[in-house]
Order: C-alpha cells, then sequence, then structure tokens
C-alpha cells in the first residue's frame, strides 16, 4: 500500500511579513488621529461626570439632614489645599457658619459631622483631570434644605471643561467635545455640550 506524503509545512517568507507590516502601519497611521480624539474626549468626560457627581452628592446631602451643605473646588486634597475655580478636585462639607474658607489647609482631615470642617465626603481630581482643564464662574456651592443654590446667585452657575493641549473645542471648530455643567438658581444640574443649543437634549 502505497503512503502519500504530506506536503512540508510553508512558512511565510520575509517579503510576506513586510507586506503585511507595511499594512499594518498604514492601518495605525490611518487610525491614531481618531482615536487621540476619542481619548480626549474621554478624558473631559470623566472629568465632567467626576464634577457632576459632587454636585449631585451635595445637594442630596442638603436635602436628606436638611441642612446647608457646601460643595467647593480644590487644588487638591492635601494639607495645604486650597479653594480653586480651576480645581478639578472637590470637598463636600456642612456649611459651618461664619467659616467660608473652613475647609482650607484641611482638604486631608478625616470625614466628620461634628468636627470641622465637617467634611461629609471628597474625591481627588480624576488621573484624566491632568489632561483637561476646569473653569468655574464660582469655586464654591452651596445648597440648602430645599435643595436651591444659596444665596440666590443672579443666574445660572457654569464649570467648563476643556482639553486646551489636545486642541479647540467643537464649537470653536476643532474636535475636543467640551462639556459644561450648568447649576441653576433652583439647583438643578445638568451637563450639556456647548456645541448644542437648546431645546437640544444635549444643548446648553
Amino acid at each position: 500500500m502505497l503512503s502519500r506524503r504530506r506536503p512540508a509545512a510553508r512558512g511565510m517568507t520575509l517579503i510576506e511579513v513586510l507586506v503585511g507590516l507595511t499594512l499594518l502601519a498604514i492601518i495605525l497611521a490611518l487610525g491614531a488621529p481618531g482615536f487621540s480624539t476619542w481619548l480626549t474626549n474621554s478624558r473631559v468626560r470623566t472629568t465632567a461626570e467626576s464634577l457632576l457627581a459632587g454636585l449631585q452628592m451635595a445637594k442630596a446631602e442638603a436635602v436628606a439632614r436638611n441642612a446647608r451643605v457646601r460643595f467647593q473646588l480644590v487644588d487638591s486634597l492635601g494639607d495645604s489645599c486650597v479653594i480653586d475655580a480651576a480645581g478639578a478636585s472637590w470637598v463636600v462639607n456642612l456649611d459651618p457658619a461664619n467659616e467660608p474658607d473652613a475647609v482650607e489647609g484641611a482638604c486631608s482631615a478625616e470625614p466628620s459631622d461634628t468636627v470641622a470642617p465637617r467634611i461629609l465626603h471628597t474625591r481627588p481630581g480624576a488621573e484624566s483631570a491632568a489632561m483637561t482643564q476646569v473653569t468655574a464662574s464660582e469655586a464654591t456651592l452651596v445648597f440648602n434644605g430645599l435643595g436651591r443654590v444659596t444665596p440666590v446667585p443672579a443666574g445660572d452657575i457654569t464649570i467648563d471643561v476643556t482639553a486646551p493641549a489636545a486642541g479647540d473645542c467643537a464649537t470653536a471648530g476643532g474636535e475636543v467635545a467640551c462639556l459644561r455643567i450648568v447649576v441653576s438658581p433652583a439647583g438643578q444640574i445638568r451637563m450639556c455640550n456647548p456645541k448644542f443649543a437648546l431645546p437640544d437634549p444635549q444643548g446648553c
């Protein structure tokens, strides 16, 4: 009985490997700008969502406790922290009478309802914050027991999150999907995209 010989396994030639690597390089080069934009937009959203969560937490605590609760943007959560309208970290604490800046220099204090600065919650700036920029019209907001901003501001309070190092916002013709958090005097909190106008659900 004759046995059939199996054909020897054939490997890839050097030319085939080079052609494959060249095609892969072309595909990566074409996809890199899109991936970079996606990564930037993801970082902007992560930072904005962190700030949004802090504001919602402060309002919820104020309503639950029927007390004044303060949300403050700070530059860090260390012992030398300062209130900063460009800060990506935040502190939520009970609003002590006549102590408007009680949290400064004490952001690392243990949470406590009774011991100054009576911190309830803190969150450091997200890792993405290093690549983004925060610009708030107010660094401090106080919610009362009804969930309203007090004292009542003349208009909406805004916090813009951009990424200037990565490019312009879409509103300026760039590709960065910059975001804005808007807090109305009545205490309504929403995140929107300045690229769109109301009544678009995403609009500011």
